[in-house]
C-alpha cells in the first residue's frame, strides 16, 4: 500500500477515487512515564517514554487507516495528515485520515 502526504503523484495516474479513510489510537499514561518525565522536567531532555508512546500510537493509527483502505480495494492513500488531541485527563487521541484512492501505473 503506497502512503503519501502528496495530493497526487508524480508520473501515477488516480483511476478511481474511493474517499475517505482514518484511523485513530487513544492512549493513556503510564505511572511509571510520569514519574521519569518530572525528573526530565526537572533537569530537561528528551521524554523519550512519552516519545514512544506518540511513536506507537501513530503506528497504530495508520495501520487502522491502511486496513480500512484495503478492505475498500484501494492500493494508495493520498493527501495523508495526522492529528492529536487531549480526550481526558492524561489520554491523548492521534488521528490519520486520507484519500483511498486505486492508482494506475
Amino acid at each position: 500500500m503506497l502512503v503519501s502526504n502528496l495530493e497526487f503523484l508524480p508520473d501515477r495516474t488516480v483511476l478511481r477515487h474511493i474517499g475517505l479513510v482514518q484511523g485513530s489510537s487513544v492512549r493513556s499514561k503510564h505511572v511509571g512515564r510520569d514519574i521519569a518525565a518530572s525528573l526530565k522536567n526537572i533537569f530537561g531532555g528528551e521524554l523519550r517514554g512519552y516519545t514512544e508512546l506518540l511513536h506507537d500510537s501513530r503506528e497504530e493509527a495508520t495501520e487502522r487507516m491502511l486496513e480500512q483502505a484495503r478492505q475498500l480495494g484501494a492500493n494508495a492513500v493520498l493527501n495523508v495528515r495526522y492529528s492529536t488531541s487531549s480526550i481526558a485527563a492524561g489520554a491523548s487521541e492521534i488521528f490519520v485520515y486520507g484519500t483511498a484512492v486505486e492508482l494506475g501505473d
